[in-house]
């Protein structure tokens, strides 16, 4: 059976999965900096299939606006390459020597605009996330039998003192990659 304790503490890590899901999509938004997660979304052709681009090579970031990709199998070079320029990330690989450099353009200020609404759209998905997680902890609160009018006052206060501490994480990570954005 469910306590009060019991589902504060599930509605706690319910909004802290939000949180991470938001900070997850967050990383995969393009900045102007160079990022590994940023290769996450490349598939590339190997094998005969279609396998994610850290499956068949290391991605590492030794500066700011460059990633270089190390296939791991040197005979997939050519794949890699190909699957990071027909991605839609707009990237322009070059192949040197079996490593692939992939630098990192700068961004005009109307493509920084148009990712700042990505990352607010994300950050409401968040949003949306958390105040569920509150009114499915306050629903099965509503369902407890044996819990006195004090008892439910103080876990909704509990409740929503856990989805404004969520709500405030959220915004400072939405702040912090809306000026990594919006940094020339």
């Amino acid at each position: 059976m469910s306590t009060i304790p019991q589902i504060l503490k599930d509605t706690r890590a319910a909004m802290d999965k939000a949180i991470e899901n938001s900070k997850k999509e967050f990383s995969s938004i393009r900045s102007g900096k160079a990022s590994v997660s940023l290769l996450d979304t490349v598939r590339v052709d190997a094998y005969g299939q279609q396998l994610p681009i850290s499956q068949v090579a290391s991605v590492s970031s030794p500066e700011p606006r460059l990633l270089t990709v190390t296939p791991w199998d040197k005979g997939l070079t050519a794949a890699v390459e190909k699957a990071i320029r027909d991605s839609d990330l707009g990237l322009n690989p070059s192949n040197q020597g079996g490593v692939i450099r992939v630098p990192i353009p700068a961004l005009n200020e109307e493509r920084r605009r148009d990712l700042v609404k990505v990352v607010h759209k994300l950050a409401e998905e968040g949003r949306i996330g958390i105040r569920h997680s509150r009114t499915h902890g306050r629903d099965q609160i509503k369902k407890l039998d044996k819990v006195s009018e004090d008892e439910r006052k103080h876990s909704d206060k509990e409740l929503q003192k856990l989805h404004d501490d969520h709500m405030a994480k959220l915004e400072e990570l939405l702040k912090v990659k809306e000026a990594e954005i919006m940094e020339v």
